[in-house]
């Protein structure tokens, strides 16, 4: 380069090459990205917020959660494992567009599990997605006795069966120290299920992973749905919290 030519000419050291011109790199600090602030969009969401409801409660109404970060409040020490992503495609006009679908399951190891499937085009977003939907869909895990009741409750409290396209789960009750006697699938979600001892049976197309551990989340499903005696007295002992928490809600509302 000529020595009478600017410093920030095209070409040579100067310029978009330099951190002073078009080409400085930007620099981010930790503290620059904070958390956003949940804003709740539902009356649940309000409610949670404010520590006004349990998830026991959420489950004795049946009330429906459709924010994540219900969930993230009321169970914090939740950990997911991915089950499988695989590509899956579809013909069009143009061609084949390809996608890719993940399954992710979700569980505390102390009777909270949840299963999610997502497909997206990335594969980052199709894990992302799967979480939220599996975050969504947690539910309680109901366990019982083999035999006599001594200790901790440690299986599954009858026999259920879950069942997806042509695949059909069974859990059977299994005595203290048995563990859990199922194929890697099914052993995964039970084990983050909470469930100690358990027999399992299973016939149809297991090889199709998402319909066999859907099919284990069904049958994990239906322990809650069986009315056994020892439910017959439970009930709920107050109003909605809705109905309760009236006042606290409209002045949320009010205050926007």
């Amino acid at each position: 380069m000529e020595a009478g030519a600017p410093s920030n000419a095209r070409g040579g050291f100067g310029g978009r090459g330099r951190r002073g011109g078009r080409g400085r790199r930007r620099m981010f600090r930790r503290g620059d990205r904070e958390k956003e602030v949940w804003v709740p969009c539902t009356r649940l969401g309000r409610l949670v917020k404010d520590g006004l409801i349990t998830l026991e409660e959420i489950y004795i109404y049946s009330i429906p959660i459709k924010e994540v970060q219900i969930i993230d409040t009321l169970l914090p020490k939740l950990s997911d494992e991915l089950l499988k992503i695989k590509p899956v495609q579809k013909q069009t006009r143009a061609g084949q567009r390809t996608r890719f679908k993940a399954i992710v399951v979700m569980g505390d190891n102390n009777g909270h599990i949840g299963l999610g499937v997502k497909c997206a085009k990335e594969v980052a977003s199709a894990i992302r997605g799967a979480t939220v939907m599996a975050k969504l869909s947690i539910i309680p895990v109901r366990k019982g006795y083999w035999g006599n009741k001594i200790g901790n409750t440690h299986t599954v409290p009858c026999k259920v069966t879950g069942k997806c396209a042509s695949v059909v789960v069974r859990l059977i009750p299994a005595p203290r120290g048995t563990g859990i006697v199922a194929a890697p699938v099914p052993k995964k979600i039970l084990q983050m299920a909470g469930i100690e001892d358990v027999y399992t049976s299973a016939r149809g197309q297991t090889a199709t992973l998402e319909n066999f551990a859907k099919a284990t989340y069904q049958a994990i499903q239906k322990t809650f749905e069986y009315m056994s005696p020892d439910l017959w007295d439970v009930a709920p002992s107050s109003k909605h919290p809705f109905v309760t928490h009236g006042q606290h809600l409209s002045k949320a509302v009010e205050t926007k």
